[in-house]
């Protein structure tokens, strides 16, 4: 079976898988050095001071822990696998950033809503005391709502998962009626999957319930902008000169 997989791999879920694996061991090994490699690579709001221009892409190849990776990569062999082979090494690669970047781009737009309703501001400046290793945070209650925004500076965004809905979403595109066996035992066919997902992501964003730390809305964007290019590709396809 595996090597049925890695025989079928295209190179660029190779080198994908590759470098999330070696991104992860690097994070592992580097916590025990006592640098946060998750810190650095993840991707933070634009205001806060923890937020590097290249945490956008970085964040990407990063995951939280063993389980957060396991199953990112599982499912990108599954839907990726089939989906390099049909479109190419090079429309893989394009799709798979696309959604990433347009994930995070739905991430930053909920976040910067929620701190403007919060504040009366996109960026705001408040006094705000970080321990760049901890993510400890201080705040002066006399700021309104300060301790809200702070959350949202000190907590970065790690993984490639609005990338895989996008996958989700073009398996769905392309092969509406193939079925996936939920939990190894539940046939579904792919576009009630991603219907499925796409509005339970809705809700639980929308809901934003307390101790939920998974970026909903960021999946979301990886299934939006996902169609976006999908349909985008499809007119290409059918325009005659």
């Amino acid at each position: 079976m595996f090597q049925t997989i890695f025989r079928n791999m295209g190179p660029a879920i190779k080198n994908i898988l590759i470098i999330n694996v070696l991104m992860f061991l690097a994070k592992v090994v580097l916590e025990n050095q006592g640098v946060n490699l998750g810190q650095i690579l993840g991707m933070f709001y634009p205001s806060s001071p923890f937020f590097r221009i290249w945490q956008p892409l970085t964040h990407v190849f990063m995951h939280a822990n063993f389980n957060h990776l396991f199953f990112n990569m599982l499912s990108l062999l599954f839907l990726g696998i089939h989906l390099e082979n049909y479109w190419g090494t090079k429309r893989f690669l394009i799709y798979y950033f696309v959604t990433a970047f347009g994930a995070a781009f739905l991430h930053f737009g909920i976040q910067g809503v929620e701190i403007y309703s919060a504040t009366g501001s996109f960026f705001p400046s408040l006094p705000v005391n970080f321990d760049a290793y901890t993510g400890m945070i201080e705040y002066l209650p006399t700021v309104p709502n300060s301790k809200f925004v702070a959350l949202i500076y000190v907590t970065p965004t790690v993984g490639a998962s609005g990338a895989l809905y996008g996958l989700i979403m073009a398996y769905a595109y392309l092969f509406p009626n193939t079925e996936f066996l939920l939990y190894f035992a539940i046939p579904v066919k792919a576009k009630w999957l991603a219907l499925g997902l796409g509005v339970y992501a809705l809700y639980s964003g929308w809901a934003n319930n307390a101790g939920d730390s998974v970026a909903h809305f960021a999946h979301l964007g990886g299934m939006i902008f996902g169609f976006i290019l999908l349909k985008f590709w499809q007119k290409k396809l059918t325009q005659f000169y």
